[in-house]
């Protein structure tokens, strides 16, 4: 495993494994509980937008998983201008303080009361705590008689020339596209060659509520229980 890139909101990674076993841990990203804004008693809205719309907005406002279940949010705005994530008051951490609510004219006002409950992404998109995504980790050879040429024809720009010579950084950006290997052919050279490795490149991205490596670890965890619990159902 080779880590390629780690963000607060992304990771990046090599690893050797199979493609059936991260397309399961991929699907239980939505398994992991999560909290979210599920109920909403709207008071007051003078917004352009209709109840409905404002309970769906405000239920994808991804919020920090430390947040308890049951928890009240409340918003009360009466200002001129938009309304944010930010103006939701209580016990809880939005991960995006400026994701726009709705918009509000003069002498125009909007007040809620929500209730935060956790669940599944399984559930509805709003409990899913980010993406998972992966694909084949390829090696680039060069043939000593490759055109220099081809080094421009590459979208991702990993050809270099160096001391005269093609050379492939990041080989792990190559994305199998063949526009090297389609200019060598067309000028009848055989001058790259694309190999699939045994590795893949995994991407997991967060939507706020947990980091990316908390999200994949969880995903582990809630796959192996549930691996557990069917290997005890079928010994019985």
């Amino acid at each position: 495993m080779e880590l390629i890139e780690k963000k607060s909101e992304k990771i990046q990674f090599t690893i050797e494994a199979s493609s059936t076993l991260l397309n399961s841990i991929r699907r239980y990203i939505n398994q992991i509980p999560v909290s979210a804004i599920d109920e909403l008693e709207i008071s007051k809205n003078d917004s352009p937008l209709y109840d409905e719309t404002i309970a769906h907005r405000v239920g994808l406002i991804p919020i920090k998983n430390s947040a308890k279940e049951g928890e009240k949010v409340k918003l009360e705005v009466k200002k001129e201008g938009i309304v944010y994530s930010e103006d939701l008051k209580g016990n809880i951490e939005v991960a995006y303080k400026k994701i726009p609510i709705t918009l509000l004219d003069k002498n125009q006002e909007l007040a809620f009361t929500g209730i935060l409950k956790k669940n599944k992404g399984t559930k509805h998109s709003k409990f899913s705590p980010g993406l998972m995504f992966y694909r084949d980790v390829f090696e680039v050879k060069i043939d000593k008689n490759c055109p220099k040429e081809v080094i421009s024809f590459c979208p991702k720009n990993i050809l270099k020339l160096k001391d005269g010579k093609i050379i492939v950084e990041e080989d792990f950006k190559c994305d199998f596209c063949e526009s090297c290997t389609d200019y060598c052919k067309k000028n009848g050279k055989e001058g790259i060659e694309i190999i699939p490795t045994k590795n893949l490149l995994v991407t997991i991205e967060s939507f706020g509520q947990m980091n990316p490596s908390e999200i994949f670890q969880k995903a582990i965890e809630t796959l192996k229980k549930d691996l557990s619990e069917f290997s005890k159902t079928l010994k019985k």
